[in-house]
């Protein structure tokens, strides 16, 4: 599947138009079904579907245990996703299915219920790092993220110990690009406790929510949070991090995990 697609435009700059090319990221539907039930419609690059599907669910609170999982298909059309997937569970027996808009592309669910859930924990993990190498981290994102330097147009997510980048992703939601490393630590068994996300874009606090509940102790944005997500990670402590650029970052909270402080 492509990234991108190139067109031709016409570019005014310094007085006077002229024509060009620029390239226009990828965008499509991605429908999830939870046992024959339509959860969610997200847009999305259209890569990675059955991570950022298991990855929604699970950073929903839909999907708990890797056991209930049954089954996983991706029905692949030219313009939309659909991914089906069945667990021996039932994840609306005790729960209604209740949509809200969020900051992000498309609809989240049960936007009370996962806030209500997260801010009665307590993040306990022990992890410490430095300075230094939260900025080296924001730095190796920056040098991953290929297809924002060509469409301007993405977000960039990662997985990472104090030291290095484990697993990298982009898409046009910082939403999706977070739901896709949530699914593959799902899905293969990754431990998160001893990892941070690094990430681009708005710290809103359904961003934060869903590092909470992948399980990491440390979010840590070249971009500003929200008021929700600074008074959720000062409740929870969960240590939060922003503006993350060059020489520069906000410790919004920090959990007694930022050496130094």
């Amino acid at each position: 599947m492509k990234d991108a697609f190139t067109y031709e435009v016409a570019e005014f700059s310094e007085g006077h138009f002229r024509q060009t090319r620029v390239k226009a990221i990828q965008e499509m539907p991605l429908t999830i079904y939870l046992n024959g039930h339509e959860i969610v419609t997200l847009l999305c690059t259209g890569k990675h579907p059955k991570f950022l599907a298991v990855g929604f669910l699970k950073s929903d609170g839909l999907i708990t245990d890797l056991k209930h999982l049954k089954d996983i298909q991706v029905e692949e059309g030219p313009e939309r996703l659909k991914v089906h997937v069945e667990t021996s569970h039932d994840p609306f027996k005790r729960q209604r299915i209740e949509r809200s808009i969020t900051s992000g592309c498309g609809k989240g669910t049960n936007f009370a219920r996962n806030v209500e859930s997260i801010a009665a924990t307590t993040v306990t993990a022990r992890l410490r790092v430095t300075p230094q190498q939260v900025l080296q981290l924001a730095a190796e994102l920056h040098e991953r993220s290929t297809l924002y330097k060509v469409t301007r147009g993405c977000h960039n997510a990662s997985l990472a110990t104090p030291e290095k980048i484990l697993i990298f992703r982009e898409d046009i939601g910082r939403h999706n690009a977070i739901d896709m490393i949530c699914g593959q630590c799902f899905l293969d068994n990754i431990s998160t406790e001893d990892k941070l996300i690094v990430t681009t874009g708005r710290i809103a606090s359904e961003i934060l929510l869903k590092v909470m509940r992948l399980g990491a102790p440390i979010l840590a944005s070249g971009s500003a949070a929200t008021r929700f997500s600074v008074d959720l990670a000062r409740k929870t402590n969960m240590t939060l991090i922003g503006h993350v650029k060059q020489r520069r970052m906000v410790v919004y909270n920090h959990g007694g995990r930022i050496v130094g402080l």
